[in-house]
């Protein structure tokens, strides 16, 4: 797509007034019922299928396609960022009338530093087309790695902070307790973080490190800078009300890490035909449509099993505790 200066300027002040009213809305610390969860999650889902639609109406189908296979991987693998996002709420023992601030605050950092590293992948794409061997190769080791550490069953059951969020708490201190919804207090005459500070930084930085997986990953399905923002955009925005409405199915999502190695997989050879093409070698290459319907049957077929899978241990579960009694 040829997208003008002002085009996207305007998308990111509509994005940028998105933000201040979801902000708005949720400034008041409280409880996030499933309620309001469920309706959030489905203006975001709405919003950027009305985004899509325009594309289609201003770019054709390609585009339209190319957006709705990026939106869905994003999504999908932002599902699967949820686990770790559990896991430092738990960590950090965040108040859960603050854990929406924290939430909305992460998404935001972590969308300003993707928009650098998507930014980054356009300027490389342009200069090296190589790169997309590197990214082919990155992607298939990736999801060769989920597909061992599913099997071996080692998802952290703690979170771990980073030696940079280390250093930037020894830096400047950490106060031993919550103080609402303040970043920075006074304590003993010293300038000193919150803990709702430090949690919203080990969100953002996190996210940074699973965009080293999802920049390439969508890059895979379209070089346009334009479309890879706003999908990385519309996936992220409505993150936050995810996490609320589905917090409680995350851990019943057992397949999830095999469904979403099979799509960066997929992604990873996509992405190595491609270069091959683009060097002159005659090898076939996917489809944004077949990319799409692929996407989306692996999606599902995943939900369809680990929904099964779970109700099946429940049972066993169930069945050995009263065996027990």
């Amino acid at each position: 797509m040829n997208v003008s200066l002002s085009v996207w300027l305007l998308t990111i002040v509509a994005l940028c007034a998105l933000v201040a009213v979801d902000f708005f809305i949720g400034r008041k610390p409280h409880d996030v019922s499933i309620r309001e969860a469920g309706t959030w999650t489905i203006v975001w889902v709405v919003l950027a299928c009305l985004f899509g639609l325009g594309l289609f109406v201003h770019g054709g189908g390609g585009p339209t396609g190319e957006f709705f296979a990026g939106y869905i991987t994003e999504k999908s693998l932002s599902v699967d960022n949820l686990f770790v996002f559990v896991l430092i709420m738990g960590k950090f023992a965040v108040p859960s009338q603050y854990q929406q601030r924290v939430l909305m605050v992460g998404v935001i950092v972590a969308l300003v530093l993707r928009a650098g590293f998507i930014a980054a992948g356009a300027a490389i794409i342009s200069a090296f087309s190589w790169v997309f061997y590197l990214f082919g190769a990155f992607l298939i080791w990736t999801a060769w790695k989920l597909i061992q550490d599913a099997r071996k069953e080692e998802h952290e059951e703690e979170y771990e902070e980073s030696k940079l969020l280390k250093a930037v708490e020894k830096r400047f201190g950490v106060a031993d307790r919550y103080h609402g919804t303040k970043l920075f207090i006074t304590e003993n005459g010293k300038r000193v973080m919150t803990p709702m500070l430090v949690v919203m930084l080990a969100i953002g930085s996190t996210d940074v490190l699973f965009a080293l997986d999802s920049i390439p990953a969508i890059y895979g399905l379209t070089q346009d800078p334009y479309i890879v923002f706003t999908a990385n955009a519309f996936a992220l925005m409505g993150l936050r009300q995810l996490y609320f409405l589905i917090g409680g199915l995350l851990k019943k999502l057992v397949h999830l890490s095999y469904g979403l190695s099979i799509i960066l997989g997929f992604i990873g050879v996509k992405l190595v035909l491609h270069a091959l093409h683009e060097s002159g070698v005659h090898v076939p290459e996917i489809s944004i449509p077949f990319s799409l319907g692929f996407i989306v049957l692996v999606l599902a077929i995943t939900t369809v099993t680990s929904l099964r899978a779970s109700k099946k241990q429940e049972q066993e579960q169930a069945e050995s505790e009263r065996m027990a009694q």
